[in-house]
């Protein structure tokens, strides 16, 4: 239980895949005055277990460095250091799951999206991939870029965000983890105010739903019980709207 965070997540396999590819991690420590939470967030894809794999890579190599490396000095770590870290890992990890790839002689990758976020505020987030952070306050933002074909177009000006929407091309990644050896991460740090949420997002969840309806549903959830069954709301809503990917979420409150 921590004093200065309220966090929910929903995960589901959806209505057509056979296995949920998608793999999360939410983990905090408290250290001298200060809360640390840390959320990531990978979708997985290769087909049945091999999605799965390597999401699950990411999130156990996550899960290492903040119990093995991060908590030894927790805050005392600098954005940079951690930076370096995470890009390291991410290094490792991605050269882990392609010579696995080229043994068993199958493509896998996965996106890894991570936040960590500190109870005064500040966060820092490294991303690869189409999963997405907003920040939710009086609006819904989206902080982290698409690496996605149709985002690279719409940057460049070549098709417009309803073109995109009917594109086949929507679920085409410029970058990910386990594919290639060159991808180049996102990182940006912010800060959260007293009251403000972060939502953590595979693009399952975003498919079949506007981000009015996401907003709507999540910016008033006062309660780790009713942000809960607000996420459960939104993943059925996807559901029902026929959303044939894995469906993940995790929201976060600053209290």
């Amino acid at each position: 239980m921590m004093k200065n965070f309220l966090a929910a997540y929903h995960t589901d396999v959806g209505i057509k895949k056979k296995t949920n590819q998608d793999s999360l991690l939410l983990k905090g420590i408290a250290k001298d005055s200060e809360e640390i939470l840390l959320a990531v967030l990978c979708d997985g894809m290769g087909g049945m277990v091999k999605g799965e794999l390597a999401s699950a890579t990411v999130i156990r190599a996550f899960s290492e460095w903040f119990e093995n490396t991060y908590t030894q000095k927790g805050s005392a770590w600098t954005t940079d250091e951690i930076k370096a870290q995470w890009q390291t890992l991410l290094e490792q990890t991605n050269e882990v799951l392609m010579n696995h790839g080229q043994d068993v002689e199958i493509q896998l990758g996965t996106t890894a999206t991570a936040l960590l976020l500190s109870s005064n505020g500040e966060y820092l987030i490294g991303h690869v991939g189409d999963t997405r952070i907003y920040q939710i306050n009086q609006n819904l933002t989206q902080l982290t870029e698409d690496h996605t074909f149709i985002a690279r177009e719409i940057r460049r000006g070549n098709m417009t965000p309803e073109q995109a929407a009917a594109d086949s091309r929507r679920n085409v990644l410029l970058q990910c983890i386990g594919v290639n050896k060159f991808f180049e991460p996102q990182y940006l740090s912010g800060s959260l105010g007293k009251g403000e949420q972060v939502l953590l997002c595979s693009d399952g969840f975003r498919h079949m739903v506007t981000e009015e309806e996401i907003y709507e549903k999540l910016h008033n959830a006062t309660s780790e019980q009713e942000m809960k069954r607000e996420l459960t709301h939104l993943v059925e809503l996807n559901k029902q709207r026929q959303e044939t990917d894995n469906i993940t979420a995790i929201l976060i409150k600053l209290i």
